[in-house]
């Protein structure tokens, strides 16, 4: 039986309205849930403390934020990334030359796949995965090519308490080895000798919010330390199902030149590859985060 709705009514605790204006950025909210546009930023200007402070805020009250129309250098995006933390490299994917914080996100008529075709949280199989990710869109298709995002927050908050309690103190591990071999090799990168391989909470708590998140996904997520392996498997069937409900979602349609920024610690997200044989070009820059707790 679904834990997502009772005969009250949809079991979702939505975010409440911020009771503090804003005072250098426009906020368009895309749901109650998750997801908001940011207006009055030009990302290739100077920001000032003051609008870099409520962009922080922007994300931790929506989860991800986007930016259109945009127009910034490698180094300016690699700067952006900088006002939020130390930038992580990614152990498996191609990037720029000379540039190893700055991922290249490609996909044309020629690709085998597409960069986050699946429900997952980048890179949660490193011991301090990502704390976000920014992705300069500068090529998009003429039609598809949509990312979704879900909140973390909202699955956890719409199960029943039962379940809350069963999965309190659960860890579950996290293996990139079973993501990443030979998952580049079609863009000329060779396989490394191992990949990242983590255990991690199966709720954790976020560390700027105090809020608890779901924080498994089909990408990484390979078992759940502890219990027989098919009682692991339905669990984890069970909330992956769950985490990808359309109630905790928001769907964001690229522009060329727009950007969206995400909280990996409380999100999933999942690109759609519907737009071949077009193509879809940008870079991504991601930050460092901290070991789940």
């Amino acid at each position: 039986m679904s834990s997502l709705s009772s005969k009250d009514g949809p079991r979702i605790r939505h975010a409440a309205d911020a009771s503090q204006p804003y005072e250098t950025i426009g906020v368009d909210k895309l749901t109650p849930i998750i997801g908001a546009e940011i207006k009055g930023v030009d990302l290739a200007r100077p920001l000032s403390n003051r609008t870099v402070d409520e962009l922080h805020r922007a994300l931790a009250e929506n989860i991800v934020i986007f930016f259109r129309d945009q127009h910034i250098t490698p180094q300016q995006h690699l700067a952006f990334g900088r006002l939020f933390g130390e930038l992580h490299i990614h152990p498996a994917a191609p990037h720029e030359p000379g540039e190893p914080a700055l991922m290249k996100i490609h996909a044309d008529k020629d690709s085998l796949r597409a960069n986050g075709e699946g429900w997952h949280s980048d890179v949660s199989c490193d011991l301090e995965p990502p704390m976000g990710s920014i992705l300069y869109i500068k090529q998009c298709p003429p039609h598809g090519g949509d990312t979704l995002f879900a909140s973390m927050y909202a699955a956890y908050d719409a199960l029943s308490d039962r379940m809350k309690t069963y999965l309190q103190g659960l860890t579950a591990v996290h293996d990139g080895e079973m993501v990443y071999r030979g998952l580049y090799a079609d863009a000329g990168v060779a396989d490394k000798p191992s990949y990242p391989r983590a255990v991690h909470p199966v709720v954790r708590t976020h560390p700027v919010t105090g809020k608890k998140a779901l924080y498994v996904n089909r990408g990484f997520t390979s078992h759940i330390l502890g219990l027989p392996r098919d009682e692991s498997d339905a669990i984890l069937a069970y909330l992956y199902q769950h985490a990808e409900s359309p109630l905790f979602q928001c769907r964001f349609r690229w522009t060329e030149n727009a950007i969206a920024f995400w909280d990996n610690r409380c999100s999933q997200h999942r690109a759609m590859w519907d737009y071949w044989p077009h193509t879809r070009s940008g870079t991504r820059v991601t930050i460092k985060g901290e070991r789940p707790a």
